[in-house]
């Protein structure tokens, strides 16, 4: 690709100023869940413009700073395929200028978004039209792949959510708690999983907690999780478990400055166990405690918020 192909489009007004507002950009995969964002950030009091082309985000940009600074966000697709070369250099444009934008790319495994057209009975926006008797099944995962390709660019510059094991109530107020958070420093996540459904695709760090005394052998343990009180008198008593937790948040104290001057906006440290209902809970619990004092903290409990 050359230079002059990537090289943002000039805004019709330069001497206009950009909001100084939020501005949230969503994007993703085509059947990631950005309807349910959307969604979910119209609730939240932001304007919301689904699939502006990217040769417009200035200057409509520029226009909203005009009326009066509101909250916005702009969901940007591979519908918008032939300009999004434009994307990227934009945002950095953007953000020079003092803007607080935030990207926020939703993800998903290949079979949930093939589930996913399958039950909508939706075509994928870059599904080619097939010959009868191809394989419609086939046609569909090269679209995904293609996407895949089109977007990896984006999604390395973004906050990633991995919606493959989320619930549309899940997605909403995983959003939600992004938004409210100040996006001009880093904010540290955690994030505790069950191994037996997957390890979520946006995690920075995961750690495999399986190897602790598992609080399901105990049959009052059993129906509770790790943010019940006597599973953390349970855990507390162990000494691999107090020694893992001390490790954890050692290796976590000592790179995070690094990543916080490489001006990352989040950092994403998954703890799965088996079921994501005991062990993992009670490491994110104890580690965002911890981490308290670094002041943008969020928590997530996949598993455990599905129910």
């Amino acid at each position: 690709m050359s230079e002059q192909q990537a090289s943002p489009p000039a805004p019709n007004d330069e001497t206009q100023p950009l909001p100084q507002n939020d501005v949230v950009l969503v994007t993703g995969l085509s059947g990631g869940g950005k309807s349910i964002a959307m969604h979910a950030l119209e609730d939240a009091g932001f304007f919301c413009v689904d699939n502006l082309p990217p040769e417009l985000l200035l200057d409509f940009l520029r226009l909203e700073a005009q009326r009066g600074n509101r909250r916005v966000a702009i969901a940007v697709d591979v519908r918008s395929a032939g300009s999004l070369p434009h994307l990227l250099p934009l945002i950095k444009l953007i953000r020079l200028e003092g803007v607080s934008l935030r990207s926020i790319f939703l993800d998903a495994d290949t079979e949930t978004l093939t589930r996913r057209f399958s039950e909508s009975r939706r075509p994928h926006p870059l599904r080619q039209d097939h010959q009868q008797g191809e394989d419609a099944h086939r046609v569909l995962l090269e679209a995904i792949k293609l996407e895949r390709e089109l977007l990896a660019s984006l999604r390395a510059e973004s906050t990633v959510i991995d919606t493959s094991q989320l619930r549309p109530a899940q997605l909403r107020a995983w959003i939600r708690d992004l938004v409210d958070i100040n996006g001009e420093s880093l904010t540290l996540v955690f994030q505790s999983f069950a191994f037996k459904h997957g390890v979520p695709s946006d995690a920075d760090f995961v750690f495999d907690v399986r190897v602790l005394p598992n609080p399901y052998y105990d049959r009052e343990l059993r129906p509770l999780n790790g943010r019940d009180a006597p599973v953390a008198a349970y855990l507390d008593g162990q000494p691999e478990v107090r020694l893992m937790v001390s490790q954890i948040g050692g290796f976590i104290s000592q790179w995070l400055p690094h990543f916080a001057r490489d001006q990352r906006s989040y950092l994403t440290v998954a703890i799965g166990c088996t079921g994501g209902q005991h062990r993992s809970v009670y490491m994110v619990e104890t580690l965002a405690q911890q981490f308290a004092f670094h002041g943008q903290v969020l928590k997530r409990h996949r598993e455990l918020d599905a129910r």
